[in-house]
């Protein structure tokens, strides 16, 4: 036989032999029990996501299952981990922010300090304290400049529109940038009763909804903001029954520093002082401090960042990391680029085989493995300052925050834990405290299904039960 003839025999064998191989999908070293277990239940779900899995023990350091662990997947806001566990270690769980009012004559600048969760309380004690130094105010100034002027994050979908999830970044940050409607049923055939906090002329609201006793033709509530053209309009359209208790539903706002300008005025105004102009600005040369507040420690800020996926606490503290680490204006890049350091210098992490574009999660651009997560699971499990104070930060399967209505509460208290979700994304990572008390730290990412992510949910949760059971 000819060395041609040879040569195409080995191809076409070659060729054969790799249609009709199956590929080994399954983890084929680590624990036998968990293999046997996930495995099966991979198999009995019916699935056939992009998955990827990895499950370390936390004494050893062995690796007890992996599937595809090496590979990118999109994170979704399980990017937060990284968010989170960066703060704690950059700035500090006792780290708090101030708000501050500043005078000048009779001018005044209302100063953001990067706080993502400065309440109305809050702001009116300023307004309160304010009132006391002075009552007539030519201008206010509203001083954001601890960050830049970026609102959106890298990779950000531009028709996010008015949720709150995608409410606008800044500095300066009053009630998560959110308007809050209270929606009550009206009398049949009218309107339903819609009330807001803050009670603000900043917005405009239109009502076209039709209170009903029956659901014929019945059109679910909407309450939209017109962000297509950047306005602070809202409108609500739609039915709401005769019979529904009051409901309160969040939407954000367009230029959140004007936002907590004008607010702050109205209160101003409520103590009987007197604002003619509000401006976006700084005050330079002899200022005098009059008014200041403080958060609470930073950790009440992490806390609430994990257990109910706040994006935009995430982004505020990526700025903030970036102002601190630079001592220059917050900003996206100089944040990531503090937080990416951080993760090779300190935790051995190799941030060239990643893609962090956001600290929330919300753009697609963003990339990791589950390895890379584990790997830095492990890091904070390992350390005696983060440890508790971290673990504490994560949703409880069964009991509270994004996992709140998942799991059974026997199995979900050993499972801390933060979910991610897009459309087409579905990711939990965290810790599984195991019966035979051996802690586990895993990362269950999917990607590219269609459709609900309930059932990859359910995969999610049937893993993580083997797990706590192990």
């Amino acid at each position: 036989m000819k060395f041609s003839d040879i040569l195409r025999l080995s191809i076409i064998l070659l060729l054969f032999s790799g249609c009709s191989q199956i590929p080994n999908v399954h983890q084929t070293e680590g624990s036998r029990l968990l293999i046997r277990n996930i495995n099966k239940v991979i198999d009995v779900s019916g699935l056939q996501p992009n998955l990827g899995i990895k499950v370390l023990s936390l004494h050893s350091g062995q690796t007890l299952y992996s599937l595809n662990s090496n590979h990118l997947f999109t994170p979704a806001s399980n990017n937060k981990l990284f968010t989170a566990i960066s703060a704690l270690k950059l700035l500090t769980p006792v780290f708090q922010f101030s708000t501050t009012v500043s005078r000048q004559n009779n001018t005044i600048a209302l100063t953001g300090g990067g706080d993502p969760d400065l309440s109305l309380a809050q702001l009116d004690s300023l307004a309160k304290m304010v009132s006391q130094t002075v009552t007539q105010i030519d201008t206010l100034f509203i001083d954001d400049s601890l960050f830049d002027s970026m609102p959106y994050g890298e990779g950000w979908m531009w028709d996010e529109g008015p949720w709150w999830y995608a409410a606008p970044v800044s500095a300066l940050t009053v009630n998560d940038n959110c308007m809050d409607f209270y929606i009550t049923p009206g009398e049949i055939g009218e309107a339903v009763i819609a009330e807001f906090t803050p009670n603000t002329n900043f917005i405009s609201l239109t009502n076209h909804s039709i209170t009903v006793n029956d659901t014929t033709g019945f059109e679910k509530l909407s309450i939209d903001r017109d962000w297509l053209n950047h306005a602070n309009d809202f409108t609500i359209s739609g039915n709401v029954m005769d019979t529904t208790a009051t409901d309160t539903l969040f939407r954000n706002i367009e230029d959140p520093s004007l936002f907590s300008g004008t607010v702050f005025k109205e209160m101003l105004e409520s103590y009987g002082g007197t604002v003619n102009i509000v401006a976006e600005g700084s005050l330079f040369g002899e200022i005098r401090l009059i008014a200041k507040i403080h958060s609470a420690p930073l950790i009440k800020s992490v806390t609430n960042l994990m257990k109910e996926s706040d994006n935009l606490t995430a982004e505020m503290l990526i700025k903030m990391i970036g102002n601190i680490s630079t001592g220059k204006q917050g900003s996206w890049t100089n944040g990531l680029t503090a937080v990416k350091m951080f993760l090779q210098n300190e935790i051995g992490i190799d941030t060239t085989l990643l893609r962090i574009a956001d600290g929330s999660g919300v753009s697609r651009y963003n990339l990791t493995t589950p390895d890379i997560l584990v790997n830095l699971l492990t890091y904070a499990y390992h350390s005696q300052d983060l440890r508790e104070l971290f673990i504490s930060t994560l949703p409880v399967g069964g009991w509270d925050g994004t996992l709140k209505n998942r799991m059974d509460t026997s199995i979900g208290s050993r499972i801390h834990a933060k979910t991610g979700t897009l459309s087409g994304v579905s990711c939990l990572s965290g810790y599984a405290m195991s019966l035979s008390g051996e802690p586990l730290a895993f990362s269950i990412m999917v990607n590219g299904y269609v459709g609900s992510a309930k059932p990859y949910r359910k995969l999610q949760d049937d893993i993580c039960k083997i797990l706590a059971s192990y």
